[in-house]
């Protein structure tokens, strides 16, 4: 019986242009999040490079925290994920959504 086998991609672009493989992701166990460390797990992820689930296993992250990334990439971009930044950026989206 054949096993069903997962293409992964070998690298994808990260989020500053730059080849991200294994090798240049975030160190396993990385405690402090970085803007550039939360969006290359995001391009990893969208890439192909990870799974959602091995991301969240590699990192010790919840769904919902590599969720709310990926949210924060896709609607304001890297600026999206700084601490900082997040209650404005959501106060932001959330004023757009009711005009």
């Amino acid at each position: 019986m054949l096993e069903k086998q997962r293409i992964r991609a070998a690298r994808v672009i990260g989020p500053l242009g730059e080849p991200l493989t294994f090798a240049t992701l975030p160190p396993i166990g990385t405690r402090r999040w970085t803007i550039r460390r939360k969006a290359e797990v995001v391009a990893a992820v969208a890439g192909g490079l990870l799974t959602a689930d091995e991301a969240c296993e590699r990192y010790a992250l919840s769904i919902e925290e590599l969720t709310t990334w990926q949210r924060a990439v896709t609607h304001s971009g890297m600026a999206g994920l700084r601490v900082t930044r997040i209650q404005e950026y959501r106060e932001y989206h959330e004023r757009r959504r009711t005009y």
